[in-house]
């Protein structure tokens, strides 16, 4: 097979005589587990690469970016009711150039495409299917297309074809006048959105607070109204600014953040949302209770939610938020560590397609397993003979967290069962930027819990991350593995996630292996520095998502806003206020300060979608926080954290970075750039963090 490298990627080449019609589909030497659950569709489809394009000019056709994710669920039933038609295949291949994108291995690709379809439409989501020009500017798009008239207002997917390709030939400079507008509009998103005014104070940060309270549901728990998602860079904003002295002032306020943090948490670890039997978290939920989720488990929720959820036990003692860190953990490395020892990206919603196939029970399978104990069981996790899901359970849990111990025996009896039961289909591919945030949160609630066994995990996890994706000096990362392959260069959150494993690692990689010499620190600046040379606007603040490198995107866009996962430049805030307390180089207080400019607008307009950012000023603001000492480590994580299961008291998590030194009895502190006397005992120096 002849092929070319394009850019970054390779792509079959067109067909020798350009005069048949092509109904070649080049996804079947793929690496994506996506792109080859697409590979016998009769649609003639494409990988993203440059030679499409090419294809698109020679025959003078859009182009058609259909963009999705293994694990997705209406993206499977788009497949079945649409891509596996061969008379839709056949308008597809007549009328456009269609192009495939797996959007966990390509976000750059997902974002323009979907920032696009957001500004046409005002809603996004996945699957979703994006109309260009060959040149690859975006003219319309949309999400799921039924097959027919539903009568549910949505255009049938075969007629928004022809209505697409007949206009595309009509009306070509209408549709390229359209394209210029939204490039233009996409451009003009790069700038920040206050880029000429001040960071946020103290003051706009308490506001910020306030507006994200205001639309907290009080009832259930979450924000908003459905579906319902986990929101892990609010909830640490949050649990961040509770420890604020402007907010300690403000009993109101203060009492307020807690019942938003204490309810949410609680509703979340309680409800269909958290998988009661096997551990970890799915995806989201369609209702506002928090029962029934879109059953896909994402290695980026489950590795944020465990640090939210480990700091929300520093705080309240609540024991669930433990139980659910533990078996977090425990289903990571049961059900999602692949043969390379990284971890893999997603369990899919479906099981031979039918979604949710896996979790739900009746009433009858839970009698089989639990005999006597089936009845009191089914009153403490709602189970009933009609069921919450399709006539079929999903365990939700109604009592207090002594119910939930009285039946962990119960709910292990459950799991093997469950493990005989067909399965969803697991994607095995390593995604640097996601294994980067397990490093991160393994490494801070080991600290927490006390668990030196998850802190050595997230050591050998970012072991393996170096030496697969960092070539010699890290200067330059790829982005993807599949097995020992790994393909695609790195983007800003791929930087910008590794350097904040890297400050985690340094932050607390003492306490685990104390009287060694560790390299995070430094790797963590090595990778700051790369990120300002690839992705750094010289003319205004922040930096762009994809390297100047890259030729194959119509706009090179900067990421502000927080989603699923943070915004890359809210990452590298974190990383600048970090970096600033271990490097002798000033240059990172120099870039927080630029860096948070960007944010003062963000903060209050929409605060739900710069919450990363914020969070990194709020603790900036409280003081990031030093410890030296000759190695008692132990003593000083028992004085902050204690122990999880009997901690009487309430203590605020703080990020602490643990510096050895050659010599001395005690221990010396610094918060910000403001040293304390030093003091001899462990409990002297937790009470002054």
């Amino acid at each position: 097979m002849q092929v070319e490298r394009l850019g970054n990627g390779l792509c079959c080449a067109p067909p020798a005589d350009a005069n048949l019609p092509d109904v070649t589909n080049r996804l079947a030497h793929e690496s994506s587990l996506y792109l080859r659950q697409h590979e016998a569709n009769p649609v003639a489809w494409w990988p993203w690469c440059a030679a499409a394009f090419a294809e698109a000019k020679a025959k003078n056709k859009p182009v058609l970016v259909s963009v999705g994710y293994s694990s997705c669920h209406w993206c499977h039933v788009m497949a079945r009711e649409s891509f596996e038609q061969p008379w839709i295949a056949d308008l597809m291949n007549q009328h456009f150039i269609c192009i495939k994108v797996d959007r966990e291995e390509r976000p750059e690709v997902d974002k323009l495409m979907m920032d696009a379809v957001q500004m046409i439409q005002g809603h996004g989501g996945w699957p979703l299917n994006c109309f260009c020009l060959p040149d690859g500017r975006p003219f319309f798009g949309g999400t799921y297309f039924p097959p027919e008239d539903r009568g549910q207002g949505q255009v049938p997917w075969p007629q928004l074809l022809m209505r697409v390709a007949d206009f595309y030939h009509r009306n070509k400079s209408e549709l390229a006048a359209n394209a210029d507008a939204i490039a233009q509009n996409l451009t003009h998103l790069t700038r920040a959105p206050d880029a000429d005014g001040d960071a946020p104070s103290p003051d706009d940060l308490v506001a910020a607070a306030r507006r994200i309270c205001e639309t907290h549901d009080d009832t259930f728990g979450g924000f908003g109204a459905a579906p319902k998602f986990p929101v892990p860079s609010t909830l640490n904003f949050l649990l961040g600014l509770r420890g604020t002295a402007a907010v300690e002032a403000d009993r109101a306020l203060a009492t307020r953040i807690d019942a938003v943090l204490t309810i949410t948490l609680g509703a979340m670890a309680r409800g269909g949302l958290f998988d009661q039997v096997g551990g970890g978290f799915h995806r989201y939920c369609v209702d506002r209770d928090w029962t029934v989720p879109h059953f896909e488990k994402m290695l980026y929720d489950n590795a944020q939610l465990l640090g939210t959820y480990a700091e929300a036990w520093a705080r309240y003692r609540d024991p669930l938020y433990a139980d659910v860190c533990t078996e977090t953990v425990g289903w990571l490395l049961r059900e999602m560590r692949t043969a390379n020892g990284l971890f893999a990206a997603s369990l899919d919603a479906d099981t031979d397609h039918h979604e949710g196939t896996t979790y739900v029970w009746t009433a009858p399978d839970v009698a089989a397993a639990l005999g006597g104990e089936a009845f009191a069981f089914a009153q403490a996790y709602g189970l009933s003979d009609k069921g919450n899901f399709e006539g079929k359970n999903i365990p939700k849990l109604k009592g207090d967290h002594a119910a939930r111990q009285r039946f962990a025996s119960a709910r292990t009896k459950l799991l093997a069962l469950r493990d005989h039961r067909p399965q969803p289909a697991r994607d095995d591919k390593n995604l640097l930027s996601w294994n980067a945030l397990l490093v991160s949160n393994l490494a801070k609630a080991g600290w927490i819990l006390g668990r030196k066994d998850w802190l050595e995990l997230a050591i050998e996890i970012e072991a393996n991350l170096w030496g697969r994706f960092a070539g010699p000096d890290g200067r330059r990362l790829h982005s993807v593995a599949h097995g020992d392959k790994v393909t695609l260069e790195g983007n800003l959150s791929d930087y910008a996630w590794l350097a904040e494993a890297e400050l985690a690692l340094a932050a607390y990689a003492h306490w685990a292996r104390p009287g060694q010499s560790h390299p995070y620190a430094d790797r963590a600046e090595r990778l700051l520095l790369a990120a300002r040379e690839s992705f750094g606007d010289p003319h205004a603040v922040g930096f762009f998502f994809v390297s100047a490198e890259r030729a194959d995107l119509s706009v090179r866009q900067k990421d502000w806003f927080d989603n699923a996962v943070s915004a890359g430049n809210s990452s590298l805030l974190h990383g600048f206020g970090q970096l600033q307390m271990l490097s002798a180089d000033t240059r990172w207080a120099q870039e927080f300060a630029d860096l948070a400019t960007a944010y003062g607008g963000l903060c209050k307009n929409v605060p739900h979608g710069a919450a990363h950012a914020l969070d990194g000023i709020a603790r900036h603001v409280i003081g990031l926080a030093t410890v030296k000492s000759a190695g008692r480590w132990d003593e000083l994580q028992c004085a902050l954290n204690g122990d999880h299961r009997t901690a009487p008291h309430t203590r605020p998590y703080r990020p602490v970075f643990l510096l050895p030194e050659a010599s001395g009895t005690g221990f010396a502190v610094c918060i910000g750039q403001t040293c304390l006397a030093p003091v001899l005992t462990a409990e002297e120096a937790a009470a002054s963090l």
